[in-house]
């Protein structure tokens, strides 16, 4: 599996501004790990891939392209077998183009820094369908090998199985993609790329619905004087600081 994706064109100006605006200054960027099992700490990560989302000149989200990789388990990373059943997934096959996660993670996080300051963001937020697995498997990837630029949110993030348990009443990605109108392909299930664009499907169609709320929401907030209709509405009281360029 390539991490290699197509150079995107740069959001225009217009785009940008809309999209430094739409999250706080957030670039949600959706992100999917197959794993040797469900504990962060001790299961190995197997596969990573991280599906950018676009902002259109008017206001329109959508699916961007898809960095994906597979990724050595760590020395002394549990393997369930039962958790390699589902995702079908041979951690040791000699054909596997496997990379260290130090070396996944690099590659995936430069491409994700690069579309931070193309949208002219402040970081990265993680979008996954139940989030909190994600987070947890990157954030212990990341500590385990010592990166140091992590371009995400240590523990915000966008979970899909909200958004689509309340704007669609369904919380399984293969359901909610399926009422959604979208296809489904159950044989593709389970592997970081298709999981990730699926998520990142959901994301921008459950965003799109709610833009007349946004817009709104954003007038109001004007009216209160969070910022002015020229600057990103960017959150200027969080802890966090930009990432580094």
């Amino acid at each position: 599996m390539s991490g290699q994706a197509p150079d995107p064109a740069p959001p225009s100006a217009a785009a940008a501004a809309l999209m430094s605006r739409r999250f706080r200054g957030y670039l949600p960027v959706a992100i999917d790990v197959e794993c040797g099992g469900f504990h962060a700490a001790t299961d190995a990560l197997l596969e990573i891939a991280a599906t950018l989302i676009d902002m259109g000149d008017d206001g329109t989200l959508r699916r961007g392209v898809t960095h994906t990789y597979h990724v050595q388990p760590f020395p002394g990373a549990r393997l369930d077998p039962a958790a390699l059943a589902v995702t079908g997934i041979d951690p040791h096959h000699p054909l596997r183009p496997a990379l260290p996660e130090r070396d996944a993670l690099q590659r995936i996080f430069r491409e994700i820094r690069h579309a931070v300051r193309g949208y002219e963001c402040r970081r990265a937020i993680l979008v996954g369908h139940n989030a909190a697995f994600d987070l947890g498997f990157l954030n212990a990837a990341v500590a385990r090998a010592d990166v140091k630029r992590n371009p995400f949110h240590p523990f915000s993030c966008f979970d899909t199985a909200t958004l689509a348990g309340a704007a669609l009443g369904q919380t399984v990605l293969a359901k909610a993609v399926t009422i959604a109108g979208l296809t489904w392909d159950a044989g593709s299930a389970h592997s970081a790329r298709y999981d990730a664009e699926r998520s990142a499907e959901i994301f921008c169609l459950v965003c799109n619905r709610l833009r007349s709320s946004h817009e709104a929401a954003e007038a109001r907030a004007r009216e209160l004087g969070w910022f002015s209709a020229a600057a990103p509405a960017q959150d200027t009281e969080t802890d966090e600081p930009p990432i580094e360029a």
